[in-house]
């Protein structure tokens, strides 16, 4: 499906020093979950009904809440915005 949204290596690679540090079992593929997430959110979709591409929704929306909770997302959007502020 070419509708799809998919974030790209530079964009991954801008949000990466804010992901969590993984421990024991490896996360599931993080660019498909974070992909997946935005277009959810986009298009005001409900869990359920995201393309398979990005994965279970369970898992998008168990990433979702997990992190959001923890402020994982509000510290990316918080860093990405002070990375592009006025200089003084």
């Amino acid at each position: 499906m070419s509708d799809l949204f998919w974030l790209t290596a530079a964009q991954m690679a801008r949000m990466a020093p804010f992901f969590p540090k993984s421990h024991g079992k490896p996360r599931v593929d993080d660019r498909r979950v974070l992909s997946g997430i935005i277009f959810i959110i986009r298009n005001g979709l409900r869990w359920r009904d995201a393309p398979t591409a990005y994965g279970p929704h369970k898992t998008l929306y168990s990433r979702w809440r997990r992190w959001s909770g923890k402020g994982i997302f509000a510290r990316m959007m918080a860093g990405l915005a002070a990375e592009h502020g006025e200089e003084k």
